[in-house]
């Protein structure tokens, strides 16, 4: 788990709410649900409504990535198509085949099962970087599902206040009804607030920088698939691997992006 991603979450609603305290309110005062069904509700319509069904259900599968990043092991990354590297040169590229299917990651075993294959180097490049492209897609979409919750949450939090200000108008001859009116007016516009700059926002961008370790992982293994592929050393391999990495090396601690 990536516990800043939930002390960045929880420290953010603690400080909102002990401000709130130190001015002397209380959690109840918050708690409107007519405002949560006017934000929360008319901005998962407007959701629905901007992305098909595919895209949002690839928007929810990733968000536990946000908590729980994919595994990135650079360190065993490089480890690994170093023996693989060592292999092909003692057994030939068709010892790959076989290698491919135990691979660590999907891309590697579609690269290597290509090499085996005696596949063009430029087709191999065009497979692996085709299936980059896609999940790099995939990330965009999924990003901007969130990020676009915190463009619509806003402004259905004035929706949400001016309905509430309706009420009062409704009711000025009335005034026990008239607190009513104004908490749902001011408690939507937080909401819209809060869902968009404490929570959508936040995951939307958090997600790409998660998965800019995972496009460096991917483009180590084109990288190393293409070098065995060429013939080129175990060691030369692994030394140009090790390039990709800011703190370069064997000792260079970036095993777990």
């Amino acid at each position: 788990m990536d516990i800043f991603a939930v002390i960045g979450l929880f420290f953010g609603m603690g400080m909102i709410l002990t401000g709130q305290a130190m001015e002397g309110g209380n959690l109840g005062q918050l708690l409107q649900i007519t405002a949560a069904f006017i934000v929360l509700g008319g901005t998962t319509g407007a959701i629905i409504l901007s992305f098909p069904a595919p895209i949002l259900k690839l928007a929810i599968s990733m968000l536990k990535n946000v908590f729980f990043p994919p595994n990135t092991d650079f360190q065993g990354l490089i480890k690994e198509i170093g023996g693989f590297a060592t292999k092909a040169r003692k057994e030939g590229i068709i010892a790959l085949e076989k290698e491919a299917q135990n691979a660590s990651d999907s891309l590697l075993s579609l690269g290597l099962g290509a090499v085996a294959d005696g596949t063009d180097p430029s087709l191999v490049r065009s497979m692996m970087e085709n299936q980059l492209e896609q999940l790099e897609a995939q990330v965009a979409s999924a990003a901007k599902v969130y990020e676009s919750f915190g463009g619509y949450s806003p402004t259905l939090g004035i929706i949400g206040a001016v309905m509430g200000l309706i009420q009062v108008m409704q009711n000025l001859s009335d005034p026990s009804k008239l607190g009513a009116g104004i908490a749902v007016a001011f408690v939507a516009t937080i909401y819209g607030l809060f869902a968009a700059n404490l929570v959508m926002i936040p995951l939307g961008t958090r997600m790409k920088f998660i998965y800019q370790n995972v496009f460096l992982y991917k483009n180590m293994i084109i990288e190393g698939v293409l070098s065995i592929q060429a013939g080129e050393s175990p060691v030369l391999i692994e030394r140009k691997l090790y390039s990709f990495l800011l703190d370069a090396g064997p000792e260079g601690n970036q095993a777990n992006g």
